[in-house]
Protein backbone atom coordinates (compact mmCIF):
# COMPACT_ATOMS: atom_id res chain seq x y z
CA UNK A 1 0.00 0.00 0.00
CA UNK A 2 3.01 2.28 0.56
CA UNK A 3 6.01 2.71 -1.70
CA UNK A 4 8.86 5.20 -1.26
CA UNK A 5 11.25 6.30 -3.97
CA UNK A 6 14.33 8.43 -3.20
CA UNK A 7 14.75 11.30 -5.64
CA UNK A 8 17.50 13.47 -4.21
CA UNK A 9 19.51 13.86 -1.06
CA UNK A 10 22.00 16.57 -0.11
CA UNK A 11 23.63 18.21 2.87
CA UNK A 12 25.91 21.23 3.30
CA UNK A 13 28.21 22.07 6.20
CA UNK A 14 26.41 19.66 8.52
CA UNK A 15 23.04 21.27 7.89
CA UNK A 16 20.30 18.74 8.57
CA UNK A 17 18.40 18.01 5.37
CA UNK A 18 16.24 15.13 4.22
CA UNK A 19 16.25 13.14 1.02
CA UNK A 20 13.54 14.11 -1.41
CA UNK A 21 10.99 11.32 -1.46
CA UNK A 22 8.16 10.32 -3.71
CA UNK A 23 5.66 8.40 -1.62
CA UNK A 24 3.15 6.32 -3.52
CA UNK A 25 -0.12 5.53 -1.75
CA UNK A 26 -3.58 4.60 -2.98
CA UNK A 27 -7.09 5.27 -1.76
CA UNK A 28 -8.29 2.65 0.69
CA UNK A 29 -10.66 0.13 -0.94
CA UNK A 30 -14.22 0.22 0.41
CA UNK A 31 -15.31 -3.15 1.74
CA UNK A 32 -18.71 -4.60 0.88
CA UNK A 33 -19.70 -6.32 4.17
CA UNK A 34 -21.75 -8.93 2.34
CA UNK A 35 -23.32 -11.63 4.48
CA UNK A 36 -20.73 -14.27 5.32
CA UNK A 37 -17.74 -12.07 4.45
CA UNK A 38 -14.82 -11.86 6.94
CA UNK A 39 -15.35 -8.12 7.44
CA UNK A 40 -19.05 -8.66 8.17
CA UNK A 41 -18.22 -11.29 10.77
CA UNK A 42 -15.67 -9.03 12.50
CA UNK A 43 -18.01 -6.05 12.47
CA UNK A 44 -20.91 -8.05 13.87
CA UNK A 45 -18.67 -9.25 16.69
CA UNK A 46 -17.67 -5.66 17.48
CA UNK A 47 -21.30 -4.47 17.38
CA UNK A 48 -22.42 -7.28 19.67
CA UNK A 49 -19.69 -6.34 22.14
CA UNK A 50 -20.96 -2.76 22.35
CA UNK A 51 -24.67 -3.52 22.79
CA UNK A 52 -25.93 -2.13 26.08
CA UNK A 53 -22.41 -1.16 27.08
CA UNK A 54 -21.33 2.27 28.34
CA UNK A 55 -17.70 3.07 27.61
CA UNK A 56 -15.77 5.36 29.95
CA UNK A 57 -13.85 8.08 28.10
CA UNK A 58 -11.56 10.32 30.19
CA UNK A 59 -9.78 13.52 29.34
CA UNK A 60 -6.16 12.74 28.48
CA UNK A 61 -3.28 15.11 29.23
CA UNK A 62 0.05 13.50 28.47
CA UNK A 63 -0.23 10.01 29.94
CA UNK A 64 -2.64 11.12 32.65
CA UNK A 65 -6.28 10.01 32.44
CA UNK A 66 -8.30 12.75 34.11
CA UNK A 67 -11.88 12.81 35.37
CA UNK A 68 -13.61 16.03 36.39
CA UNK A 69 -16.91 16.40 38.24
CA UNK A 70 -18.74 17.54 35.09
CA UNK A 71 -19.84 14.12 33.80
CA UNK A 72 -21.74 13.76 30.52
CA UNK A 73 -23.11 10.95 28.35
CA UNK A 74 -23.09 10.24 24.64
CA UNK A 75 -26.42 8.72 23.60
CA UNK A 76 -27.12 6.52 20.61
CA UNK A 77 -29.19 8.59 18.14
CA UNK A 78 -31.50 5.72 17.17
CA UNK A 79 -31.93 4.49 20.75
CA UNK A 80 -31.40 7.35 23.17
CA UNK A 81 -31.93 5.07 26.16
CA UNK A 82 -28.51 3.57 25.37
CA UNK A 83 -25.68 5.53 26.96
CA UNK A 84 -22.85 4.84 24.55
CA UNK A 85 -20.14 6.64 26.51
CA UNK A 86 -19.63 8.30 29.85
CA UNK A 87 -17.20 11.20 29.61
CA UNK A 88 -16.37 14.42 31.39
CA UNK A 89 -15.79 18.03 30.41
CA UNK A 90 -12.33 19.48 30.87
CA UNK A 91 -12.52 22.65 32.94
CA UNK A 92 -10.49 25.82 32.43
CA UNK A 93 -7.78 24.67 34.83
CA UNK A 94 -7.30 21.35 33.04
CA UNK A 95 -7.26 23.00 29.60
CA UNK A 96 -4.57 25.43 30.74
CA UNK A 97 -2.59 22.53 32.21
CA UNK A 98 -2.83 20.77 28.85
CA UNK A 99 -1.58 23.88 27.07
CA UNK A 100 1.51 24.10 29.28
CA UNK A 101 2.27 20.40 28.91
CA UNK A 102 1.94 20.67 25.14
CA UNK A 103 4.24 23.67 24.94
CA UNK A 104 6.90 21.79 26.94
CA UNK A 105 6.82 18.97 24.38
CA UNK A 106 6.63 21.14 21.27
CA UNK A 107 10.30 21.81 20.49
CA UNK A 108 11.46 18.20 20.61
CA UNK A 109 8.50 17.09 18.47
CA UNK A 110 9.07 19.83 15.91
CA UNK A 111 12.76 18.88 15.56
CA UNK A 112 11.89 15.26 14.86
CA UNK A 113 12.40 14.37 11.16
CA UNK A 114 9.18 14.54 9.21
CA UNK A 115 9.64 10.95 8.09
CA UNK A 116 9.47 9.83 11.71
CA UNK A 117 6.28 11.78 12.34
CA UNK A 118 4.78 10.53 9.08
CA UNK A 119 5.57 6.94 9.99
CA UNK A 120 3.18 7.20 12.94
CA UNK A 121 0.31 8.11 10.62
CA UNK A 122 1.25 5.43 8.10
CA UNK A 123 1.22 2.87 10.90
CA UNK A 124 -2.08 4.18 12.28
CA UNK A 125 -3.64 3.92 8.83
CA UNK A 126 -2.52 0.30 8.56
CA UNK A 127 -3.92 -0.50 12.00
CA UNK A 128 -7.29 1.09 11.19
CA UNK A 129 -7.31 -0.70 7.84
CA UNK A 130 -6.77 -3.99 9.64
CA UNK A 131 -7.26 -4.94 13.29
CA UNK A 132 -9.06 -1.78 14.49
CA UNK A 133 -11.39 -1.34 11.51
CA UNK A 134 -14.36 -3.19 13.01
CA UNK A 135 -14.11 -1.45 16.39
CA UNK A 136 -14.01 2.07 14.97
CA UNK A 137 -16.81 1.33 12.50
CA UNK A 138 -18.99 -0.17 15.24
CA UNK A 139 -18.50 2.85 17.49
CA UNK A 140 -19.31 5.19 14.60
CA UNK A 141 -22.47 3.25 13.76
CA UNK A 142 -23.80 3.04 17.32
CA UNK A 143 -22.59 6.43 18.54
CA UNK A 144 -23.25 8.57 15.46
CA UNK A 145 -26.11 6.67 13.83
CA UNK A 146 -24.35 5.69 10.62
CA UNK A 147 -25.23 2.76 8.42
CA UNK A 148 -22.52 0.22 7.68
CA UNK A 149 -21.97 1.78 4.24
CA UNK A 150 -21.64 5.33 5.58
CA UNK A 151 -19.43 4.23 8.47
CA UNK A 152 -17.13 2.36 6.10
CA UNK A 153 -16.84 5.38 3.80
CA UNK A 154 -16.07 7.67 6.74
CA UNK A 155 -14.40 5.95 9.68
CA UNK A 156 -12.39 3.51 7.58
CA UNK A 157 -11.70 4.68 4.02
CA UNK A 158 -11.62 8.46 4.49
CA UNK A 159 -9.78 8.39 7.80
CA UNK A 160 -7.16 6.00 6.41
CA UNK A 161 -6.82 8.15 3.30
CA UNK A 162 -6.35 11.31 5.37
CA UNK A 163 -3.54 9.70 7.36
CA UNK A 164 -1.78 8.17 4.36
CA UNK A 165 -2.06 11.04 1.91
CA UNK A 166 -1.26 13.75 4.45
CA UNK A 167 1.81 11.77 5.51
CA UNK A 168 2.77 11.44 1.84
CA UNK A 169 2.31 15.17 1.24
CA UNK A 170 4.30 16.05 4.37
CA UNK A 171 7.28 13.94 3.31
CA UNK A 172 7.18 15.18 -0.27
CA UNK A 173 6.97 18.79 0.91
CA UNK A 174 10.59 18.51 2.05
CA UNK A 175 11.65 18.19 -1.59
CA UNK A 176 10.09 21.55 -2.46
CA UNK A 177 13.15 23.75 -2.11
CA UNK A 178 14.15 27.19 -3.40
CA UNK A 179 16.79 27.67 -6.08
CA UNK A 180 20.42 27.56 -4.94
CA UNK A 181 23.48 28.98 -6.70
CA UNK A 182 27.18 28.24 -6.92
CA UNK A 183 27.76 30.80 -4.18
CA UNK A 184 25.10 29.69 -1.69
CA UNK A 185 22.64 26.98 -0.73
CA UNK A 186 19.05 27.97 0.05
CA UNK A 187 17.05 25.56 2.18
CA UNK A 188 13.43 25.71 3.30
CA UNK A 189 12.67 24.21 6.69
CA UNK A 190 9.01 23.43 7.20
CA UNK A 191 8.68 24.08 10.91
CA UNK A 192 5.57 23.68 13.01
CA UNK A 193 3.82 26.77 14.31
CA UNK A 194 5.21 28.41 17.44
CA UNK A 195 2.57 27.62 20.03
CA UNK A 196 -0.31 25.15 20.02
CA UNK A 197 -3.19 24.36 17.67
CA UNK A 198 -6.77 23.91 18.89
CA UNK A 199 -8.69 21.28 16.90
CA UNK A 200 -12.48 21.56 17.22
CA UNK A 201 -14.21 18.57 15.64
CA UNK A 202 -17.79 17.87 14.46
CA UNK A 203 -19.98 14.83 15.07
CA UNK A 204 -20.74 13.85 11.50
CA UNK A 205 -17.40 12.40 10.35
CA UNK A 206 -15.04 10.39 12.51
CA UNK A 207 -12.45 11.02 9.80
CA UNK A 208 -12.68 14.79 10.13
CA UNK A 209 -11.80 14.67 13.82
CA UNK A 210 -8.76 12.53 13.09
CA UNK A 211 -7.69 14.91 10.35
CA UNK A 212 -8.24 18.12 12.33
CA UNK A 213 -5.94 16.90 15.09
CA UNK A 214 -3.66 14.57 13.15
CA UNK A 215 -2.48 16.84 10.35
CA UNK A 216 -1.18 19.73 12.49
CA UNK A 217 0.57 17.15 14.70
CA UNK A 218 2.10 15.55 11.61
CA UNK A 219 3.61 18.91 10.67
CA UNK A 220 5.37 19.34 14.01
CA UNK A 221 2.64 21.03 16.03
CA UNK A 222 1.16 20.22 19.41
CA UNK A 223 -2.62 19.99 19.47
CA UNK A 224 -5.55 20.26 21.86
CA UNK A 225 -8.29 18.06 20.37
CA UNK A 226 -11.86 18.84 21.43
CA UNK A 227 -14.04 16.05 20.05
CA UNK A 228 -17.77 16.46 19.56
CA UNK A 229 -19.88 15.36 22.52
CA UNK A 230 -21.86 13.14 20.14
CA UNK A 231 -18.78 11.45 18.64
CA UNK A 232 -16.66 10.92 21.76
CA UNK A 233 -16.53 7.13 21.57
CA UNK A 234 -15.20 6.80 18.01
CA UNK A 235 -12.91 9.83 18.43
CA UNK A 236 -11.31 8.32 21.51
CA UNK A 237 -10.74 5.07 19.62
CA UNK A 238 -8.87 7.02 16.91
CA UNK A 239 -6.82 8.87 19.52
CA UNK A 240 -5.84 5.60 21.18
CA UNK A 241 -4.72 4.16 17.83
CA UNK A 242 -2.43 7.16 17.30
CA UNK A 243 -0.90 6.72 20.76
CA UNK A 244 -0.46 2.98 20.29
CA UNK A 245 1.28 3.64 16.97
CA UNK A 246 3.96 5.80 18.56
CA UNK A 247 2.52 9.28 19.06
CA UNK A 248 4.34 10.61 22.14
CA UNK A 249 2.44 11.99 25.14
CA UNK A 250 1.48 15.69 25.12
CA UNK A 251 1.53 15.99 21.31
CA UNK A 252 -2.25 15.60 21.06
CA UNK A 253 -4.23 16.22 24.23
CA UNK A 254 -7.72 14.66 24.18
CA UNK A 255 -10.11 17.13 25.81
CA UNK A 256 -13.89 16.79 25.65
CA UNK A 257 -15.15 20.17 26.85
CA UNK A 258 -17.97 22.66 26.84
CA UNK A 259 -17.59 24.67 23.63
CA UNK A 260 -17.54 28.20 25.11
CA UNK A 261 -15.22 27.14 27.96
CA UNK A 262 -12.77 25.53 25.53
CA UNK A 263 -12.98 28.53 23.22
CA UNK A 264 -12.37 30.99 26.05
CA UNK A 265 -9.40 28.98 27.31
CA UNK A 266 -7.56 28.60 24.01
CA UNK A 267 -8.22 32.11 22.70
CA UNK A 268 -7.03 33.70 25.95
CA UNK A 269 -3.66 31.94 25.79
CA UNK A 270 -0.78 33.98 24.33
CA UNK A 271 0.54 30.74 22.83
CA UNK A 272 -2.42 30.07 20.53
CA UNK A 273 -0.94 29.46 17.07
CA UNK A 274 -3.94 28.12 15.18
CA UNK A 275 -7.51 26.85 15.26
CA UNK A 276 -8.53 23.95 13.03
CA UNK A 277 -12.32 23.90 13.03
CA UNK A 278 -15.32 22.16 11.53
CA UNK A 279 -18.76 23.13 12.78
CA UNK A 280 -21.37 25.87 12.67
CA UNK A 281 -20.96 29.40 11.36
CA UNK A 282 -21.95 31.06 14.69
CA UNK A 283 -19.33 29.06 16.60
CA UNK A 284 -16.57 29.81 14.10
CA UNK A 285 -17.49 33.51 14.11
CA UNK A 286 -17.36 33.53 17.90
CA UNK A 287 -13.87 32.04 17.89
CA UNK A 288 -12.73 34.47 15.18
CA UNK A 289 -14.05 37.45 17.17
CA UNK A 290 -12.33 36.23 20.32
CA UNK A 291 -9.04 35.95 18.47
CA UNK A 292 -9.51 39.46 17.09
CA UNK A 293 -10.27 40.87 20.55
CA UNK A 294 -7.17 39.21 22.01
CA UNK A 295 -4.85 39.90 19.09
CA UNK A 296 -2.44 42.00 21.17
CA UNK A 297 -1.64 39.17 23.59
CA UNK A 298 -0.47 36.57 21.07
CA UNK A 299 3.16 35.74 20.36
CA UNK A 300 2.21 35.09 16.74
CA UNK A 301 -0.82 35.73 14.56
CA UNK A 302 -3.04 32.63 15.00
CA UNK A 303 -4.14 30.82 11.87
CA UNK A 304 -7.81 30.01 11.58
CA UNK A 305 -8.99 27.25 9.28
CA UNK A 306 -12.70 26.53 9.25
CA UNK A 307 -15.32 24.49 7.41
CA UNK A 308 -18.84 25.57 8.29
CA UNK A 309 -21.35 23.70 6.16
CA UNK A 310 -23.48 24.81 3.25
CA UNK A 311 -26.80 25.15 1.48
CA UNK A 312 -25.82 22.90 -1.37
CA UNK A 313 -27.62 22.85 -4.70
CA UNK A 314 -28.52 20.58 -7.59
CA UNK A 315 -29.29 22.60 -10.71
CA UNK A 316 -31.04 20.61 -13.42
CA UNK A 317 -31.22 21.62 -17.09
CA UNK A 318 -33.72 20.20 -19.54
CA UNK A 319 -30.87 18.36 -21.32
CA UNK A 320 -30.01 16.37 -18.17
CA UNK A 321 -30.39 12.61 -17.84
CA UNK A 322 -33.39 12.23 -15.54
CA UNK A 323 -32.32 8.96 -13.95
CA UNK A 324 -28.93 10.37 -12.99
CA UNK A 325 -30.62 13.42 -11.49
CA UNK A 326 -33.02 11.35 -9.41
CA UNK A 327 -30.53 8.81 -8.09
CA UNK A 328 -27.90 11.45 -7.36
CA UNK A 329 -30.36 13.68 -5.55
CA UNK A 330 -31.84 10.92 -3.39
CA UNK A 331 -28.37 9.90 -2.27
CA UNK A 332 -27.08 13.42 -1.73
CA UNK A 333 -30.13 14.66 0.16
CA UNK A 334 -30.84 11.64 2.35
CA UNK A 335 -27.70 9.59 2.97
CA UNK A 336 -26.69 9.91 6.62
CA UNK A 337 -29.98 11.73 7.28
CA UNK A 338 -28.81 14.76 5.28
CA UNK A 339 -26.15 15.43 7.92
CA UNK A 340 -23.21 15.69 5.55
CA UNK A 341 -21.80 19.18 5.08
CA UNK A 342 -22.14 18.60 1.33
CA UNK A 343 -25.73 17.24 1.32
CA UNK A 344 -28.10 18.59 -1.33
CA UNK A 345 -30.69 20.80 0.34
CA UNK A 346 -32.07 22.84 -2.58
CA UNK A 347 -32.89 21.72 -6.10
CA UNK A 348 -33.80 23.67 -9.24
CA UNK A 349 -35.75 21.74 -11.89
CA UNK A 350 -37.18 22.93 -15.25
CA UNK A 351 -40.94 22.64 -15.60
CA UNK A 352 -40.52 20.43 -18.68
CA UNK A 353 -38.60 17.80 -16.67
CA UNK A 354 -40.38 18.09 -13.35
CA UNK A 355 -43.26 15.61 -13.90
CA UNK A 356 -40.85 12.81 -14.75
CA UNK A 357 -38.36 13.72 -12.01
CA UNK A 358 -41.16 14.07 -9.45
CA UNK A 359 -42.58 10.66 -10.30
CA UNK A 360 -39.21 8.94 -10.00
CA UNK A 361 -38.30 10.74 -6.76
CA UNK A 362 -41.54 9.62 -5.15
CA UNK A 363 -41.17 6.10 -6.51
CA UNK A 364 -37.77 5.68 -4.85
CA UNK A 365 -38.81 7.61 -1.74
CA UNK A 366 -41.44 5.05 -0.75
CA UNK A 367 -38.78 2.32 -0.60
CA UNK A 368 -36.29 4.21 1.59
CA UNK A 369 -35.72 2.29 4.82
CA UNK A 370 -35.23 4.41 7.95
CA UNK A 371 -34.40 2.62 11.18
CA UNK A 372 -31.79 0.89 13.32
CA UNK A 373 -28.58 0.52 11.27
CA UNK A 374 -27.16 -2.10 13.63
CA UNK A 375 -30.09 -4.50 13.57
CA UNK A 376 -30.83 -4.02 9.86
CA UNK A 377 -27.90 -3.55 7.48
CA UNK A 378 -30.33 -2.67 4.66
CA UNK A 379 -31.28 0.57 6.45
CA UNK A 380 -30.73 3.53 4.11
CA UNK A 381 -30.39 6.05 6.92
CA UNK A 382 -31.05 6.27 10.63
CA UNK A 383 -31.88 8.91 13.23
CA UNK A 384 -30.47 12.44 13.33
CA UNK A 385 -27.74 12.99 15.88
CA UNK A 386 -29.48 14.40 18.98
CA UNK A 387 -32.45 16.22 20.50
CA UNK A 388 -31.22 19.66 19.44
CA UNK A 389 -30.92 18.59 15.82
CA UNK A 390 -34.33 16.91 15.97
CA UNK A 391 -35.96 20.06 17.36
CA UNK A 392 -34.34 22.28 14.72
CA UNK A 393 -35.49 20.07 11.84
CA UNK A 394 -38.99 19.82 13.33
CA UNK A 395 -39.25 23.63 13.30
CA UNK A 396 -38.48 23.58 9.56
CA UNK A 397 -41.12 20.91 8.97
CA UNK A 398 -43.63 23.00 10.91
CA UNK A 399 -42.66 26.00 8.78
CA UNK A 400 -43.29 23.98 5.63
CA UNK A 401 -46.70 22.86 6.89
CA UNK A 402 -47.79 26.39 7.77
CA UNK A 403 -46.45 28.29 4.73
CA UNK A 404 -48.64 28.92 1.70
CA UNK A 405 -45.50 28.91 -0.46
CA UNK A 406 -44.47 25.38 0.52
CA UNK A 407 -46.00 21.99 -0.20
CA UNK A 408 -44.74 18.74 1.32
CA UNK A 409 -45.03 16.03 -1.34
CA UNK A 410 -43.27 13.26 0.61
CA UNK A 411 -42.41 12.64 4.25
CA UNK A 412 -42.77 15.45 6.76
CA UNK A 413 -43.20 13.39 9.92
CA UNK A 414 -40.82 12.90 12.83
CA UNK A 415 -40.75 10.91 16.07
CA UNK A 416 -38.33 11.08 18.99
CA UNK A 417 -39.94 8.54 21.30
CA UNK A 418 -37.11 6.01 20.92
CA UNK A 419 -34.62 7.68 18.61
CA UNK A 420 -34.45 11.01 16.82
CA UNK A 421 -36.13 9.88 13.62
CA UNK A 422 -37.15 12.22 10.79
CA UNK A 423 -38.75 11.00 7.58
CA UNK A 424 -37.00 11.81 4.31
CA UNK A 425 -38.92 14.90 3.25
CA UNK A 426 -39.40 16.49 -0.17
CA UNK A 427 -40.90 19.98 -0.36
CA UNK A 428 -41.86 22.09 -3.36
CA UNK A 429 -41.60 25.87 -3.03
CA UNK A 430 -43.23 28.64 -5.05
CA UNK A 431 -40.76 31.16 -3.67
CA UNK A 432 -37.07 30.50 -4.47
CA UNK A 433 -36.09 32.99 -1.75
CA UNK A 434 -38.05 31.32 1.05
CA UNK A 435 -35.83 30.84 4.14
CA UNK A 436 -35.98 27.08 3.60
CA UNK A 437 -33.98 27.68 0.39
CA UNK A 438 -31.39 29.93 2.01
CA UNK A 439 -30.66 28.58 5.50
CA UNK A 440 -28.88 25.38 6.45
CA UNK A 441 -31.16 22.66 7.87
CA UNK A 442 -28.72 19.76 8.29
CA UNK A 443 -31.34 17.07 8.06
CA UNK A 444 -33.17 14.86 5.52
CA UNK A 445 -35.12 17.72 3.94
CA UNK A 446 -34.97 18.56 0.22
CA UNK A 447 -36.71 21.63 -1.21
CA UNK A 448 -37.41 21.90 -4.96
CA UNK A 449 -38.05 25.03 -6.99
CA UNK A 450 -39.63 24.37 -10.40
CA UNK A 451 -38.62 27.06 -12.90
CA UNK A 452 -39.72 27.90 -16.46
CA UNK A 453 -37.32 26.10 -18.77
CA UNK A 454 -36.64 29.19 -20.85
CA UNK A 455 -35.39 31.06 -17.75
CA UNK A 456 -32.50 28.73 -16.95
CA UNK A 457 -29.87 31.48 -17.30
CA UNK A 458 -31.72 33.69 -14.84
CA UNK A 459 -32.08 30.77 -12.44
CA UNK A 460 -28.34 30.12 -12.55
CA UNK A 461 -27.82 33.63 -11.19
CA UNK A 462 -30.48 32.91 -8.60
CA UNK A 463 -28.58 29.81 -7.48
CA UNK A 464 -25.44 31.90 -7.06
CA UNK A 465 -27.09 34.66 -5.03
CA UNK A 466 -29.66 32.82 -2.90
CA UNK A 467 -27.50 31.47 -0.08
CA UNK A 468 -24.58 32.91 1.90
CA UNK A 469 -22.83 29.53 1.63
CA UNK A 470 -20.57 28.21 -1.12
CA UNK A 471 -19.58 24.65 -0.26
CA UNK A 472 -20.80 22.17 -2.90
CA UNK A 473 -23.10 22.21 -5.89
CA UNK A 474 -23.97 20.16 -8.94
CA UNK A 475 -25.11 20.97 -12.45
CA UNK A 476 -26.93 18.29 -14.43
CA UNK A 477 -26.86 19.00 -18.16
CA UNK A 478 -25.64 17.42 -21.40
CA UNK A 479 -25.79 20.60 -23.45
CA UNK A 480 -22.14 21.67 -23.43
CA UNK A 481 -23.06 25.31 -23.95
CA UNK A 482 -25.14 25.20 -20.77
CA UNK A 483 -22.39 23.36 -18.88
CA UNK A 484 -19.89 26.06 -19.85
CA UNK A 485 -22.27 28.90 -19.01
CA UNK A 486 -23.09 27.38 -15.63
CA UNK A 487 -19.40 27.04 -14.80
CA UNK A 488 -18.92 30.77 -15.43
CA UNK A 489 -21.99 31.92 -13.50
CA UNK A 490 -21.43 29.54 -10.57
CA UNK A 491 -17.65 30.01 -10.39
CA UNK A 492 -17.85 31.29 -6.81
CA UNK A 493 -20.99 29.42 -5.73
CA UNK A 494 -19.23 26.21 -4.67
CA UNK A 495 -15.79 25.11 -3.54
CA UNK A 496 -16.52 21.60 -4.80
CA UNK A 497 -18.43 21.77 -8.08
CA UNK A 498 -19.80 18.72 -9.86
CA UNK A 499 -21.16 18.16 -13.36
CA UNK A 500 -23.64 15.31 -13.79
CA UNK A 501 -22.84 13.96 -10.35
CA UNK A 502 -24.25 14.39 -6.84
CA UNK A 503 -22.93 17.09 -4.52
CA UNK A 504 -21.65 14.59 -1.92
CA UNK A 505 -18.93 11.96 -1.94
CA UNK A 506 -15.62 13.79 -2.20
CA UNK A 507 -12.64 11.44 -1.96
CA UNK A 508 -9.34 12.33 -0.33
CA UNK A 509 -6.67 13.23 -2.92
CA UNK A 510 -9.25 13.10 -5.72
CA UNK A 511 -11.60 15.92 -4.71
CA UNK A 512 -9.98 17.92 -1.87
CA UNK A 513 -12.85 19.44 0.05
CA UNK A 514 -13.90 22.91 1.17
CA UNK A 515 -15.75 26.07 0.26
CA UNK A 516 -15.65 29.82 0.74
CA UNK A 517 -18.16 32.54 1.64
CA UNK A 518 -19.93 31.44 4.84
CA UNK A 519 -18.82 27.85 4.22
CA UNK A 520 -15.32 28.49 5.52
CA UNK A 521 -11.74 29.27 4.64
CA UNK A 522 -11.51 26.67 1.83
CA UNK A 523 -8.19 25.15 2.85
CA UNK A 524 -8.93 21.93 0.96
CA UNK A 525 -8.09 19.11 3.39
CA UNK A 526 -7.35 15.99 1.42
CA UNK A 527 -5.17 17.93 -1.01
CA UNK A 528 -1.41 18.43 -1.25
CA UNK A 529 -1.43 22.04 -0.03
CA UNK A 530 -3.31 21.44 3.22
CA UNK A 531 -0.21 20.36 5.13
CA UNK A 532 1.50 23.67 4.30
CA UNK A 533 -1.25 25.47 6.25
CA UNK A 534 0.20 24.05 9.46
CA UNK A 535 3.82 25.01 8.89
CA UNK A 536 5.85 28.14 9.52
CA UNK A 537 8.61 27.85 6.90
CA UNK A 538 12.10 29.10 7.62
CA UNK A 539 14.49 29.93 4.79
CA UNK A 540 18.17 29.33 5.49
CA UNK A 541 20.82 30.77 3.17
CA UNK A 542 24.24 29.20 3.66
CA UNK A 543 27.02 31.09 1.82
CA UNK A 544 29.87 28.92 0.54
CA UNK A 545 33.38 30.07 1.57
CA UNK A 546 35.27 30.66 -1.68
CA UNK A 547 38.98 31.43 -1.22
CA UNK A 548 40.92 33.51 -3.68
CA UNK A 549 37.80 34.84 -5.39
CA UNK A 550 35.56 37.85 -5.28
CA UNK A 551 31.80 37.46 -5.36
CA UNK A 552 30.11 40.52 -6.79
CA UNK A 553 26.64 41.52 -5.63
CA UNK A 554 25.77 44.02 -8.31
CA UNK A 555 22.25 44.67 -7.10
CA UNK A 556 23.66 46.29 -3.93
CA UNK A 557 26.58 47.90 -5.78
CA UNK A 558 29.03 46.07 -3.53
CA UNK A 559 32.17 44.04 -4.01
CA UNK A 560 33.16 41.52 -1.36
CA UNK A 561 36.75 40.26 -1.53
CA UNK A 562 37.69 36.91 -0.01
CA UNK A 563 41.39 36.63 0.88
CA UNK A 564 43.62 33.81 -0.22
CA UNK A 565 45.20 33.88 3.24
CA UNK A 566 43.01 31.78 5.54
CA UNK A 567 44.45 33.47 8.65
CA UNK A 568 43.08 36.87 7.68
CA UNK A 569 39.84 37.80 9.41
CA UNK A 570 39.39 41.35 8.15
CA UNK A 571 38.18 41.89 4.64
CA UNK A 572 37.29 45.12 2.93
CA UNK A 573 33.98 45.93 1.31
CA UNK A 574 33.73 48.96 -0.96
CA UNK A 575 30.11 49.99 -1.24
CA UNK A 576 28.80 52.82 -3.35
CA UNK A 577 26.17 54.92 -1.61
CA UNK A 578 23.15 55.58 -3.80
CA UNK A 579 22.34 58.75 -1.88
CA UNK A 580 25.58 60.71 -1.79
CA UNK A 581 27.53 58.76 -4.44
CA UNK A 582 30.61 58.74 -2.20
CA UNK A 583 32.75 55.71 -1.66
CA UNK A 584 32.80 54.44 1.91
CA UNK A 585 35.04 51.81 3.35
CA UNK A 586 33.57 49.22 5.67
CA UNK A 587 35.13 46.37 7.51
CA UNK A 588 33.51 42.98 7.64
CA UNK A 589 34.71 40.35 10.05
CA UNK A 590 34.45 36.85 8.72
CA UNK A 591 35.00 34.47 11.61
CA UNK A 592 36.09 31.13 10.24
Amino acid sequence: MLRVRVLLGRSWRGFRTFPGLAVEVKNEPILGFEAGSPERTELQKALDGLKGRTEEVPCVVGDELVWTKDVRYQLSPFNHSHKVAKFCYADMELINKAIQASLAARREWDLKPVQDRAQILFKAADVISGPKRAEILAKTMIGQGKTVVQAEIDAAAELIDFFRFNAKHAVELEAQQPISTKESTNTALYRGLEGFVAAVAPFNFTAIGGNLAGTPALMGNVVLWKPSDTAVSASYAVYRVLRECGLPPNIIQFLPADGPVFGDAVTSSPHLAGINFTGSVPTFKRLWKQVAQNIDIYRTFPRLAGECGGKNFHFVHSSADVRSVVLGTIRSAFEYSGQKCSACSRMYVPDSSWPQIREQLLDIHKDIRVGDPVEDFSTFFSAVIDDKSFARIKRWLDHAKSSSNLSIIAGGKCDDSKGYFVEPTIIVTKDPQDPIMTEEIFGPVLTVYVYPEKNYAEVLRLVDNTSPYALTGSVFAHDQKVVDEAARVLRNAAGNYYVNDKSTGSIVAQQPFGGARASGTNDKPGGPHYVLRWTSPQLDRSVHQMEGRCVSASHSMSTICFSQNPSWKLHVIHQKSDQNRQWTQFCLKLIR
